[in-house]
């Protein structure tokens, strides 16, 4: 076999050209073929993240309104939770009518608690009252109840004068001063906001038995 300094000039051309024809293509397989993929990869996640960015940005303009109704309906919940709070307080309850009262000129003799009335989002809670005082006061006493922020239903009213105290239903005789002319009973319910609570399933019927039915 011809050493390569033996070979004609041609052949050695075409070795050396084959030479470099396979270090290329190694080359081309080993190492640049493989950062194409990746660029073009790269490239393809580029090409649907502008995409998705140029879609977005047609939402854009509708953030601040977004931003604005969510504000107000943030605004609405917190008056919502004034008007029928969350959590049965009857302490807060019975202050907001005794500083009514008071502001009004007249007194709350009694609270009595009455059985708590529970519906599917709210619950009923009423008070028996007896309160007395001038007739404008008691008047005023009532209409500043109707203008509270927080729902309040006067029901029950018996109303009467020191004279005839029965017929007012108050559960105690008071030494009542000379200008209270009107004795009145009745009952004032607040409301407080829940959960609806889960209905436990209905047991599965027995054999020849209705579903829901019991023994």
């Amino acid at each position: 076999m011809a050493k390569f300094g033996e070979l004609s000039l041609a052949a050695r051309a075409g070795i050396l050209f084959l030479a470099a024809a396979i270090v290329g293509a190694a080359y081309y397989y080993i190492y640049f073929n493989p950062l194409y993929q990746a660029n073009q990869e790269l490239q393809t996640k580029l090409t649907e993240k502008k995409a998705e960015n140029a879609t977005l940005k047609t939402f854009e303009p509708k953030l601040a309104e977004v931003n604005r109704t969510m504000a107000i309906l943030q605004q609405q919940l917190e008056i919502q939770k004034r008007i029928v709070p969350e959590d049965k307080d009857a302490d807060q309850f019975i202050k907001l009518l005794h500083d009514t009262a008071a502001t009004s000129g007249i007194e709350i003799r009694r609270y009595t608690a009455l059985p708590v009335g529970n519906r599917e989002f709210y619950s009923e809670v009423p008070f028996a009252i007896d309160i007395d005082g001038p007739y404008y006061s008691v008047m005023n006493f009532f209409q500043r109840v109707a203008e509270l922020e927080r729902i309040v239903n006067v029901s029950n009213m018996q109303m009467a004068n020191p004279k005839n105290s029965s017929a007012a239903k108050v559960k105690n005789a008071y030494a009542y001063a000379p200008g209270e002319t009107v004795l009145a009973s009745c009952t004032a319910t607040t409301f407080f906001s829940h959960e609806p609570e889960e209905q436990a399933p209905a047991a599965p019927a027995k054999p020849g038995q209705p579903a829901g039915k019991g023994n």
